[in-house]
């Protein structure tokens, strides 16, 4: 039975869910690493910084995916595959700002997101939002 948007949709705003985010380097080496995301109006967001390798492979090739799944299948679904092109936002400095805290919040109460190190996370100038736009949606 295909799985409907819906119920994709509900999957991906599941709290405590970690996204795994492959990335290609120029020299055509895959790179993959478990990030906090947030899905939302149909855009996988991700907070980030300037000097990750993942955004030295993004600077050169937008293009990436991005595989969310669980240990057991919830609702018929054991997991979600998004491949898409990444946009990378770095200004305004409050958008992202916003944006990262929205993120963050998915993973932690208020009084871990005071604490020291996500605090700096939010608030490091190398801090910027990966915006990327689907071109495929997969469950499985």
């Amino acid at each position: 039975m295909p799985h409907t948007p819906e119920k994709i949709e509900t999957y991906l705003a599941r709290p405590g869910q970690i996204a795994r985010l492959a990335t290609v380097s120029p020299a055509g080496q895959p790179h993959v690493v478990p990030v906090w995301y947030l899905w939302e109006n149909g855009i996988l967001w991700i907070h980030s910084f300037s000097s990750t390798r993942k955004l030295e492979h993004l600077r050169h090739n937008p293009r990436c995916a991005a595989s969310i799944d669980a240990d057991a299948t919830i609702d018929g679904m054991m997991g979600v595959l998004i491949k898409g092109r990444a946009e990378i936002i770095t200004a305004p400095a409050e958008y992202v700002r916003q944006v990262a805290e929205k993120i963050y919040r998915r993973y932690l109460n208020q009084t871990e997101l005071l604490a020291p190190d996500p605090q700096s996370w939010l608030n490091s100038p190398e801090g910027l939002i990966l915006k990327i736009n689907p071109t495929s949606i997969k469950a499985f």
